[in-house]
Parts: C-alpha cells; sequence; structure tokens
C-alpha cells in the first residue's frame, strides 16, 4: 500500500462495509482483525436462534442485496451466509489474528500519516502499518463484560458471558439465572424456557418492549417523521400490546421515548420474539437486582434468595479503543462516537469511525458509504 492507503481496523459487517466501498472507488486499503475470521461475533459469540431484528431492508450492507428468497427477518445462518458472498463479491482479503496496541498520527519523509502498531496473535511479533487514512470499525460489541458481583466465586455452577452460550438443550430442568435485561438476555432466556429450563431473567431498570414489525416500522417512519413523534407513537402501542408489566416485576418504562434512549444513552428497546408470553405465562421469572451471591444462593435486593445451577451473563460489551488510539477528538473514552448525528463518522487528519453510533447495521451502511465518498475527495 506503501503508506497512501487507507487502514480498516475490525473486520466486522462496519470494516467489510468500509472495505466494499473503497473498492468500489477503486481506493486502496488493508483490514485488520484481532480474530481469525471476519465478523467474529456472529460466527464464533452469538447464539444459534439470533435473527436480525429489523427487516432484511434495514439492514443490507452497500451495494450488495439480500437475495429475495431470505425471509424478512433474516437468521443467523443466513445472515453469515450473506457476508461470505459479500467478502467474496468485493474479494475482501483482511489481515487476521493482528491486535491493534498503538496508533500514532506521525511524520513519514515529511508527510504526516497514520502508523498502527499490532501484535500478530500467534507470533508475538508486533508489526507496523502506515496509512493516510485510518477507519475504526471495532464495533460496539467489542470486548465481554462481566461486572463484578460479590461472592460470585463461590458460585459452584457454571458461570458464562452470552458470548459463549449457544442454545438452551443442555439446560434441561436446570435453575438458570440470566443477568441482563438487553436484547441479547431476553432471547436467550426465551431459547432457555424452550429447552425447559427453569428461568429466572435479572431486569433492575425500566425498560421499553416493542415487536420486530413495530421496530421496522419505526425505522421506515424515521425517515420522514421527528423522533418524538416516532417515539410516542411506539409507547401508546405499546401499552396497548403489552399492558402493564409492572405486576411481572417489571418496573415501568424509562421517562424518555424507545429511540430517544437509545440515542442518548445507548439503551435499546427490547425488540420482543416471544419472552414477555412467557413471563406472563410464569415460564421465566423476574427478579430484582442482585445483591450478592453465596454458594449457589443469589441474593436479591429484596432480600430474597434462590438457588441455581448456572448463570448466564447477558451484561453486554466494553470497547478498548482508548487503549490504542489517545487523544484523539472522535471517540470517547467508552470507544463510541463523541459526536452527534449526523456528524459522528469523521475526525481530524483522516480519521473516521464506521458503526459507532449507535445505529446498528443501518447505520453503519450509511457511515461506509459517506467515509469512502469523502477519502476519494480527499485524494
Amino acid at each position: 500500500m506503501e503508506g497512501n492507503g487507507v487502514i480498516i481496523v475490525g473486520a466486522g459487517p462496519s470494516g467489510l462495509a468500509t472495505a466494499a466501498c473503497l473498492k468500489n472507488l477503486s481506493i486502496p486499503y488493508i483490514l485488520l482483525d484481532r480474530e481469525d475470521c471476519f465478523a467474529s461475533l456472529w460466527k464464533k459469540y452469538s447464539y444459534d436462534r439470533l435473527h436480525l431484528h429489523l427487516a432484511k431492508q434495514f439492514c443490507e450492507l452497500p451495494h450488495f442485496q439480500f437475495p429475495n428468497d431470505f425471509p424478512k427477518y433474516v437468521s443467523k445462518k443466513m445472515f453469515l451466509q450473506y457476508l461470505d458472498e459479500y467478502v467474496s463479491k468485493f474479494e475482501i482479503s483482511p489481515i487476521y489474528c493482528k491486535s491493534v496496541e498503538q496508533v500514532d498520527y506521525d511524520e513519514f519523509d515529511g508527510i504526516k500519516k497514520w502508523r498502527v502498531k499490532a501484535r500478530d496473535v500467534n507470533t508475538g511479533l508486533i508489526e507496523e502499518y502506515k496509512g493516510k487514512f485510518l477507519v475504526v470499525a471495532t464495533g460496539e460489541t467489542c470486548d465481554a463484560f462481566i461486572p463484578q458481583v460479590e461472592g460470585l466465586e463461590s458460585f459452584g455452577g457454571e458461570v458464562i458471558h452470552s458470548t459463549k452460550f449457544k442454545n438452551g438443550e443442555k439446560y434441561l430442568n436446570k435453575r438458570v439465572l440470566v443477568v441482563g435485561s438487553g436484547n441479547s438476555g431476553m432471547e436467550i432466556a426465551l431459547d432457555l424456557a424452550n429447552y425447559g429450563a427453569k428461568t429466572s431473567i435479572v431486569i433492575r431498570s425500566p425498560v421499553h418492549v416493542i415487536s420486530r414489525e413495530m421496530a421496522t416500522m419505526a425505522i421506515a417512519m424515521l425517515k420522514w417523521v421527528p423522533l418524538h413523534i416516532v417515539d410516542n407513537i411506539l409507547v401508546m402501542i405499546s401499552n396497548i400490546i403489552y399492558g402493564d408489566l409492572s405486576e411481572y416485576g417489571i418496573i415501568g418504562r424509562p421517562q424518555e421515548g424507545p429511540f430517544l434512549s437509545k440515542v442518548k444513552y445507548g439503551k435499546y428497546p427490547i425488540i420482543d420474539v416471544g419472552t414477555f408470553k412467557k413471563i406472563k405465562s410464569g415460564e421465566i421469572q423476574v427478579l430484582p437486582a442482585i445483591a450478592s451471591i453465596r454458594g449457589n444462593d443469589v441474593i436479591f435486593n429484596n432480600e430474597k434468595s434462590c438457588p441455581f445451577d448456572a448463570i448466564i451473563f447477558a451484561t453486554g460489551f466494553k470497547r478498548s479503543t482508548n487503549k490504542w488510539l489517545k487523544a484523539d477528538d472522535l471517540l470517547n473514552e467508552d470507544g463510541l462516537s463523541k459526536k452527534n448525528f449526523p456528524d459522528h463518522w469523521k475526525g481530524k487528519n483522516g480519521l473516521y469511525c464506521v458503526g459507532l453510533a449507535r445505529r446498528g447495521l443501518y447505520g453503519a451502511a450509511m457511515d461506509a458509504q459517506l467515509i469512502a465518498n469523502d477519502i476519494k475527495a480527499h485524494i
């Protein structure tokens, strides 16, 4: 590349989308990833029943549509098939097992460039890459996070993060606690209940609940209707469909609407695919926040305790970008864009980020095209 092209860090859907857009404009690039495959979260760290939550037209990557015979809500298996075809179509060849450890903007032969130092995961050797432009595509779901819980080390059963969960088959008749009430936690709880596990889930704060159809409708409306009006409509429909959930242990809804909560705090609405029917039937028990753990007994904030055989932490992710990208104007301490939409994707000196504005695949596809067009204009 001779230091004049683009360095993309991260070969998830965001990085692949950026590579395809650059390829489409004949812009040279290299694509680095610390894993041994592209889209590792989908290929290695997601549960079997996973589907895209939005209709497929809102989840397509640039310049390549889903096949017509794909269903409205695409399964994990089909999405991976789509990504395989995407990589083949645009001849994307990521450089795998390269863990970025340091990034600097330095002068080389009188020209300022980005210098990326990456450790080869297999050999431990440090390799250096130079480029005129740098795109951070490390994703919102980067490093699995399990919170500190008093007494967790005393628990005698299985403790895993949601990235290690595949399906509920082995949990038949076992007492399983899911910690975390985001979409992953809700779907894992549903899967466990479907396989006959004695399932409980911790829901410690108010949540918005909408259906997939409602989410798809809202995304379409947001093109023409202000966000606060869309939120009001969603809350009204949710009240009609789901009613008052307080009797099941779910304490109300957030003050901000579903999409405003997502934009401001990164708190996604729960897109229900059957979990709440199980909650209402009693097949899934809702419990408050954990106070502590003593052996196999989990004590909750209401001072009640229950024994469990397994705990699954669906407690999300942390980003580690700030460890290697220092003092930049684009990303905050948590590895997300400091800037508000629609100016969130561009920093200074040829620095960009893609898929870090809490707008899912739809937002990442937009970012990738904007970034490629901007780089084209500069060269």
